[in-house]
């Protein structure tokens, strides 16, 4: 009897282990020999930040009107990181945020800025609507206190960062105002950057500030005292080896990465410039705005983002790491490929960390019951009275009921989709293919009622069906220029609906058996918009009224990079297999 429950118990932990070192690697990230190919996360993470606490990174990235906001992700390595929930559950500070208005198109949050101090986190991001807000917690992953507003938005625009002077006793904010300066030493004309005193708890701004840099779209500051010297990173705009006040994205602009080091032991400089980071490489798309970090060894890396502007503008903006040398007190970022002296971004590299498996932010999800997947965000906040896992448990349900009234000479309202509340949807990951699959249940669908799968980032498709008067239900395809084609009738309940993707073409397939596959609508162009790459995910609403509801089994996507194949205990089938 022993030596039986000794193999059940061997049986069962070889098999944990199994499921557990289940993943996949692929042209991006985690190789699994030890190191790593760029981008590191591909998907749309923008304007990270990046805070250190023992032997954890955490990351946070903003996502405009998307709710829950700001999503927080965790890493031991630098190259594998996985969702672990957002600092807002809702985007409270507004009202065009809320289900019923949906004015919050390309704003809500922004870039922000993520610090740990004496036991408590703090989330800094500015809404150019609205201000400065904060919120603190004392366990990263929650609660997170309401937003507190720190300054408005008469003065303020974007990008803030705060740094804690332990030897000072002073707390000091930074952020680019977005006003227009001449020329202060040694800096060019642009947006100016301003340094305030804030309050040693984090919660106050103490003066008007004091303007230390201006440049062509200078932004994006991060804070770090190295070896008692105080340098600030920036990206900037440049067309050839000259700043520019264009701005604008394009071949031939560049935004490169600059570091202000001062000259004093004063945060407020003066302050002295060099650029050390640009494209190069064969990367196409800008490279700057990222996090500085240091592994145990003593190493320095630099995650940033690839900006949006030419090359695969349908993701949104990835997330690179870089290696980093210091030369003569200013750090090299990449490598000097083309020996002018500025860091280029590197393809390929040595993991900073090794012994961490190969992991990801989730995706596929098997709606049990409880919390919603972290990988989900809604298309403004929720109504929550029309979505649940707990009505049907193991299925999304999603209410249907009319889509909000458009608002006069507010372009985006054009189209009932915009208007559509509880959209939920999920980044894509990578640029070259992928796959996503969901099961729909149409029998709580009512008559007016429109549900299914979309693709939405600047434009929107969607893959679903309707229901006409006579109940009769009947597959549709629309695009973002409201043309509809119209399907054959669906007659029983099940629905399969799948998306496929190679680079920025994408296509939908359904199903009624899950099986056998039909192509329907035309193949077509992903693209980014309202600061948003390409997402997945689902639809519902009811022109007619608040009436009917659709139900969704499981999404699974498939892509080329890595993945955690198991979801641990929360994927039923795991243990069973085990004692099998």
């Amino acid at each position: 009897m022993k030596h039986r429950r000794w193999i059940c118990f061997l049986t069962i932990a070889v098999g944990f282990l199994i499921c557990a070192q289940a993943q996949q690697t692929g042209s991006w990230g985690d190789q699994g020999d030890g190191t790593y190919r760029n981008p590191v996360l591909n998907a749309d993470y923008p304007d990270v930040d990046v805070e250190r606490v023992g032997d954890t990174y955490f990351m946070i990235s903003s996502k405009q009107h998307m709710s829950p906001g700001m999503v927080i992700l965790e890493s031991k390595d630098m190259v594998n990181w996985t969702t672990i929930g957002h600092v807002w559950d809702r985007l409270s500070w507004a009202p065009e945020y809320n289900w019923n208005e949906m004015r919050g198109y390309r704003f809500g949050v922004w870039a922000g800025d993520l610090a740990y101090h004496d036991g408590t986190w703090y989330c800094y991001q500015i809404d150019s609507r609205h201000g400065l807000y904060m919120s603190s917690a004392t366990d990263i992953r929650g609660p997170w206190t309401q937003p507190i507003q720190m300054l408005t938005n008469e003065k303020i625009f974007d990008d803030p960062v705060v740094f804690w002077d332990e030897k000072e006793h002073q707390a000091y904010l930074l952020c680019n105002t977005a006003k227009k300066q001449k020329r202060p030493e040694n800096t060019t004309p642009g947006s100016e950057n301003r340094l305030y005193k804030m309050s040693w708890d984090g919660r106050e701004i103490q003066d008007s500030g004091k303007v230390i840099y201006t440049g062509p779209g200078a932004e994006a500051a991060k804070i770090y005292n190295i070896n008692d010297t105080w340098y600030i990173f920036m990206a900037e705009w440049f067309v050839g080896d000259k700043e520019t006040p264009l701005g604008r994205p394009s071949k031939k602009n560049d935004r490169k990465q600059l570091v202000l080091r001062s000259q004093t032991d004063s945060i407020y400089g003066p302050y002295e410039k060099k650029v050390v980071f640009e494209r190069g490489n064969g990367f196409e798309r800008s490279c700057s705005q990222g996090a500085l970090m240091q592994a145990p060894d003593g190493s320095w890396w630099y995650m940033h983002q690839l900006i949006q502007n030419i090359g695969n503008p349908f993701q949104g903006r990835p997330q690179c790491l870089q290696p980093v040398k210091w030369v003569d007190g200013w750090p090299m970022i990449g490598k000097d490929i083309d020996g002018d002296g500025i860091g280029e971004p590197v393809r390929s590299h040595e993991k900073p960390i090794n012994g961490f498996p190969v992991t990801a932010p989730p995706t596929d999800d098997e709606f049990n019951p409880g919390r919603l997947g972290v990988q989900w965000e809604w298309n403004h906040n929720p109504r929550d009275s029309h979505w649940t896992l707990a009505e049907r448990p193991g299925w999304l349900r999603l209410k249907a009921d009319r889509p909000v009234a458009p608002v006069k000479n507010y372009r985006i309202h054009g189209q009932l989709f915009w208007r559509a509340f509880n959209t939920v949807s999920q980044r894509i990951m990578g640029t070259s293919t992928g796959s996503a699959v969901a099961r729909f249940d149409l029998s709580g669908m009512k008559a007016g009622q429109r549900a299914g799968f979309v693709r939405f980032g600047g434009i929107f498709h969607l893959l679903g069906v309707h229901v006409e008067e006579n109940d009769t239900r009947r597959l549709f395809f629309m695009d973002m220029n409201g043309k509809e084609l119209r399907g054959d009738a669906i007659h029983g309940n099940d629905l399969f609906i799948r998306t496929t993707n190679k680079g920025d073409r994408a296509a939908f397939e359904f199903s009624t058996d899950g099986e056998r596959f039909t192509r329907f609508g035309p193949e077509f162009t992903i693209a980014f918009g309202f600061w948003s790459g390409d997402r997945l995910g689902f639809f519902c609403w009811n022109e007619s009224g608040e009436n009917g509801h659709v139900d969704i089994d499981y999404f699974h996507y498939d892509y080329d990079g890595p993945k955690q194949e198991l979801k641990g205990a929360e994927k039923n089938g795991c243990l069973n297999d085990a004692l099998r």
